[in-house]
């Protein structure tokens, strides 16, 4: 069975950083490209960040602005997001997913995300 559990949300002030992390089992997720999605109060879902699996190319929301690093972790079957300089804005729920490469658009499993809430 496959499962991605995000974890590392929680509540931060303005200005302060977070570490998400996405745990994978049942897959290798080395194989995959895994993006971090965000569903924001009054938005639609978005695209955050990905890292592709063939050579560890990132790619960022035009909001991120340098403020976020996606990353993984081969030997822990894991990714990360390093979120830095949050603002009220990035407050939502988190959601790790993959698929075959960054921007394919067909996600083929995903967590069942994790809240970040930043206050002003």
């Amino acid at each position: 069975q496959v499962q991605l559990v995000e974890s590392g949300g929680g509540l931060v002030q303005a200005g302060g950083s977070l570490r998400l992390s996405c745990a994978a089992s049942g897959i290798t997720l080395d194989n995959y490209a895994t993006t971090w999605f965000r569903q924001t109060p009054g938005k639609e879902r978005e695209g955050v960040a990905c890292i592709s699996s063939i050579d560890g190319t990132t790619y960022y929301g035009d909001f991120v602005k340098g403020r976020f690093a996606i990353s993984r972790d081969v030997a822990k079957n894991t990714a990360a997001l390093q979120m830095n300089r949050l603002e009220p804005g990035d407050s939502g729920v988190y959601y790790c997913a993959v698929e075959a490469y960054c921007m394919y658009g067909q996600y083929e499993h995903w967590g069942q995300g994790t809240q970040v809430a930043v206050t002003s």
